[in-house]
């Protein structure tokens, strides 16, 4: 198989699998938990929190072990499946079955991140170094696109229930769920037919304790050695700061806007711009990369951060919501797939799920700090627009840090043995 076919049968899983991120994580479950499930704002924000947590613990350990055992995409496929089962389920949830939608949710979330440990992990073996910032891009790129297309489909389905002849929108919905757990195993099947594991990985037979110590005991080389690679360190550091700034405003937007008297749906159309605005930024944006520099492209979408978090601070209508969701569709991708890609040069060769598994375990361990940043100002100041000029700090500093990322030196360390 070509270079071509492999890649584009990585990108694919992207299409595949953010559906799940825009019908279940932002669009359709958050409401349909709270109206039908019988789940509260409160509950839904613990639901998250506990899946971030188990996402958090596993995906460094079954990292090590994936690379130790040489079963990336024995891995994928596995937890693939895991979240488009639990997706499907979310079908046979009524009127107040709150518990078994937040164990649902839970399960799939538990699918999506720790799936896409081993999907980032996979960049390494699907592109060289030169090709890696636009293959990086084509992948948020196709996520942005699948996701917005089928969240586009299951809102019309909710929205017009009545005319296709469906008993009310809560069937609608439960449809939605199912949709999106067929549309992610279909879509992944290039992926899972093109790239195989290494024949030595199908053939080993060792048990399943083996490889767990085998995994712990990577793990805690990578834990106390990491520090061998100090850029990749450094840019790790910058990394939890900027990461923690993107995803504030992806998880508190919608609030956010609802708190100002944004309409609900003002909210989702806005949603829906950011996802279609992605699709071609993202593909821009990897050019620009490859041909400026990814350092730069990184500094650029940061500052634009910066701007959209003092705009949204003066933001009063519903017209000023969706410029800065234009706003955030130019960088949002582009911003995540160029951090992806500058990650993936300074991994040491043979630790790829390793090391994207300890970098999702840090990056979510310390992405308690935006949203808490903006509770506790919101709580001081009773001030949600203050709440969000505060996040603002993580975008300075994450900037002020990657100054001092160079990016030559980090490819270079990562050519060591641990």
């Amino acid at each position: 198989m070509d270079d071509k076919k492999k890649i584009n049968a990585w990108v694919m899983y992207d299409w595949a699998n953010s559906t799940f991120a825009t019908t279940i994580m932002a669009a359709v479950m958050p409401i349909y938990f709270i109206k039908v499930a019988g789940g509260t704002d409160g509950s839904w924000s613990f639901t998250q929190t506990a899946a971030a947590i188990i996402v958090a613990l596993l995906s460094p350990l079954l990292g090590a072990i994936a690379d130790h055992t040489g079963r990336k995409m024995a891995f994928l496929r596995v937890f693939s499946l895991i979240g488009a089962f639990a997706s499907v389920a979310m079908a046979f949830i009524g009127p107040g079955d709150m518990w078994l939608a937040s164990v649902l949710v839970v399960i799939g979330m538990i699918g999506f991140g720790t799936g896409n440990t081993f999907y980032d992990a996979l960049l390494n073996d699907v592109s060289s170094p030169a090709q890696r910032e636009r293959v990086s891009a084509r992948g948020y790129a196709l996520g942005y696109l699948g996701g917005g297309v089928l969240l586009a489909i299951n809102l019309g389905l909710i929205l017009g229930w009545e005319s296709i002849g469906l008993p009310d929108s809560t069937a609608a919905s439960q449809i939605s769920f199912v949709m999106v757990g067929v549309w992610w195993v279909v879509f992944s099947l290039p992926l899972f037919r093109n790239l195989k594991d290494p024949k030595r990985a199908q053939e080993d037979k060792g048990t399943a304790a083996a490889h767990l110590r085998s995994g712990m005991k990577r793990l805690k080389t990578t834990f106390s050695q990491i520090k061998k690679y100090p850029e990749l360190l450094k840019f790790m550091l910058a990394y939890w700061f900027f990461f923690d700034g993107i995803n504030t405003i992806i998880v508190m937007a919608a609030s956010y806007g609802t708190t100002i008297g944004i309409e609900d749906n003002h909210l989702i159309a806005a949603l829906l711009i950011t996802q279609f605005v992605g699709f071609p930024a993202s593909l821009l944006f990897g050019k620009l990369a490859d041909r400026l520099g990814s350092k730069r492209m990184l500094y650029n979408s940061l500052i634009i951060y910066l701007i959209i978090v003092v705009l949204g601070y003066f933001m009063t209508s519903a017209l000023h919501f969706y410029l800065l969701a234009i706003m955030v569709g130019l960088v949002q991708g582009g911003s995540q797939a160029t951090s992806r890609a500058i990650f993936s040069k300074m991994i040491p060769p043979g630790r790829t799920a390793e090391f994207n598994g300890f970098l999702s375990f840090t990056s979510r361990f310390f992405s308690f700090g935006g949203p808490l940043v903006f509770g506790l100002v919101k709580l001081i100041s009773d001030s949600s627009r203050s709440a969000l000029l505060a996040v603002a700090f993580f975008f300075v500093v994450g900037i002020i840090l990657l100054t001092f990322v160079n990016l030559a030196k980090g490819e270079r360390e990562a050519e060591q043995t641990l």
